[in-house]
């Protein structure tokens, strides 16, 4: 039996379970950046396809493996896989749905608390020896709790749920707005409020995205999406960076539109040297809190996800459907 990885050996070595099953595997490790037309011929002979949440699988690649059965990504993302080319072959993609939504909720709620409590501007005052001043200038201007805010989720999947979770015990008003609404006995179980995304950028004090990339959410925080906001409101980015105008949001912090974002990614990713979100002058930088691409890559979701990966091909190998297929098969 062979497995093909694409991806960090090191990562997979460590995090991999140790079951009869994955120990007996021929394992062959390809790194991500690789181009798929030099695979080793063993490689190509495997059975079993495991591959970073942002690797490529193209069709291509999937026409030169003739024994392979199942796809599995290593995240919750599947972009770079061709899904249509392996459904024609009967082949499962798989991906590890919900992996990742405990740890992505608490960056949501730490990049809340980062903004609301002004730690960037706050540590750097302390540093420069203005604790003094800087806690007499807060008495007076104010700090916002979160159990005075109404946070908007944008999307209600696996992620904005956990995150509604972790947000109640502060107190705070919970809305959401999705693609269709959910039923009432989800709303009572997560303690959330329909809202339209109109009405939630008026009024929610906080905005929070958790909606996968699409052509219809890439962009999607533009000009007027910003415009919309409330002067006192944060944004939230720990979905994708693509969601946002990078210049729209420049422009939102310069002139005021906005209170300030915090961002666990931006686009593209790498950072570019260039982004002009890391060019603003001092007092504008300070209203946004950066984190760099980390909300979901914690090691309790690695050990989860891998078990995951291995518990899919032992599952295939015995003639199962596994879970998680995410191209119809």
């Amino acid at each position: 039996m062979k497995v093909l990885i694409i991806g960090n050996q090191d990562r997979y070595e460590k995090f991999s379970p140790h079951t009869e099953f994955s120990e007996k595997a021929e394992k062959i490790f390809v790194p991500l950046k690789a181009p798929w037309e030099e695979y080793p011929e063993e490689g190509l002979e495997a059975e079993y396809l495991a591959a970073d949440a942002i690797a490529r699988v193209p069709e291509g690649l999937i026409r030169r493996m003739p024994n392979l059965k199942v796809i599995h990504s290593e995240g919750v993302g599947f972009n770079g896989i061709d899904c249509g080319a392996a459904a024609e072959r009967g082949i499962y993609v798989c991906n590890n749905r919900g992996i990742n939504a405990g740890a992505v909720a608490e960056q949501t709620v730490l990049l809340i608390l980062g903004l609301l409590r002004d730690v960037v501007a706050g540590e750097k005052e302390v540093l420069e020896g203005r604790q003094i001043q800087c806690k007499e200038y807060k008495m007076v201007h104010g700090i916002t709790e979160l159990e005075e805010c109404s946070v908007g989720l944008i999307g209600f999947g696996d992620i904005a749920k956990a995150a509604a979770r972790f947000l109640h015990p502060f107190g705070c008003r919970i809305f959401y707005c999705a693609t269709s609404r959910k039923p009432e006995a989800v709303e009572r179980e997560y303690d959330v409020t329909w809202m339209e995304l109109e009405e939630m950028l008026r009024t929610c004090n906080i905005i929070s995205i958790h909606v996968p990339v699409t052509p219809d959410t890439a962009g999607m925080v533009d000009e007027a999406f910003l415009r919309k906001m409330r002067r006192d409101a944060y944004l939230i980015n720990t979905a994708r960076g693509e969601m946002v105008n990078n210049e729209a949001l420049c422009r939102a912090l310069s002139e005021g539109w906005i209170a300030g974002a915090g961002l666990d990614t931006i686009a593209p990713e790498p950072v570019t040297p260039d982004n002009p979100l890391l060019h603003l002058p001092e007092e504008v930088r300070r209203k946004i809190l950066f984190s760099p691409h980390i909300g979901g890559i914690t090691t309790n979701t690695f050990r989860k996800a891998h078990r995951n990966i291995w518990t899919t091909f032992e599952q295939v190998s015995r003639g199962e459907r596994p879970e998680h297929v995410v191209n119809g098969v």
